[in-house]
């Protein structure tokens, strides 16, 4: 059976060595070699089996790593920051090998559960809505929603955008309860399976419920457990 093809800069980024968009443009400025042929398509199809260099020295498929940070809040969940913010590879400088990413994103004011690999059809996988995998988040709120509200929050709820001139958005929540209450707040347990921008937080807002804090606790088979905030660990695939 022939090996599956894809565009150079694409193997690059399954290699590990960079991101996609990094390996794009290495291959434009006329650094990238296919089988000792220099290439500045991206799109050039080659395999899994090709040699291919990068300024001159040999891109192998390098072991893949698979790690868990709890995300700290006020943390950004980028490379790099144009504002000058911390972000979580500022957390990981000198700890992790090189060309790991998060895998997906927790906005700033949110915090807990987050995976950092050098997999990219890993991340896909996780990533991809049609697998359907669970993400739970324990969540602080200014009040605890009623039983019906709570119904209608799984049913779907038109979101207004966060942008004018956008359309609404429909979203609902795969499992919403209640674990606690408190004098003046509670906390709940949501469960996403898609997880789009800010999701959470504006599914409540249509209920006039503020959110106090959002943690993720738990992405599919793994859990924060008792990471501490900015701890990473080593993840195992068993339970994937």
């Amino acid at each position: 059976m022939p090996l599956k093809r894809f565009g150079v800069a694409r193997i690059l980024n399954k290699r590990g060595y960079c991101s996609r968009s990094v390996a794009e443009n290495l291959v434009r400025e006329g650094r990238v070699t296919l089988d000792g042929r220099l290439v500045r398509d991206p799109e050039t199809p080659a395999t899994e089996s090709s040699k291919i260099t990068v300024d001159g020295k040999p891109v192998s498929k390098i072991a893949h790593v698979y790690f868990a940070m709890n995300k700290p809040r006020g943390i950004v969940t980028t490379a790099s920051d144009e504002k000058g913010r911390k972000t979580v590879m500022d957390l990981l400088k000198g700890k992790l090998p090189q060309h790991v990413f998060p895998v997906g994103r927790l906005d700033k004011a949110s915090e807990g559960l987050l995976l950092f690999t050098n997999d990219t059809a890993f991340a896909d996988r996780i990533l991809a809505p049609e697998t359907h995998l669970e993400k739970e988040y324990h969540v602080q709120v200014s009040r605890a929603p009623s039983r019906e509200e709570m119904e209608q929050m799984k049913k779907g709820v038109l979101v207004p955008p966060r942008v004018f001139g956008e359309s609404p958005e429909q979203m609902r929540m795969a499992d919403v309860r209640v674990l606690r209450t408190g004098e003046k707040t509670a906390w709940l347990s949501v469960v996403l399976h898609e997880g789009k921008n800010r999701e959470i937080r504006r599914i409540l807002q249509t209920f006039e419920i503020e959110v106090l804090r959002l943690v993720r606790v738990r992405i599919g088979n793994w859990a924060l457990g008792n990471l501490k905030p900015g701890e990473i660990s080593k993840l195992s695939l068993d339970n994937a």
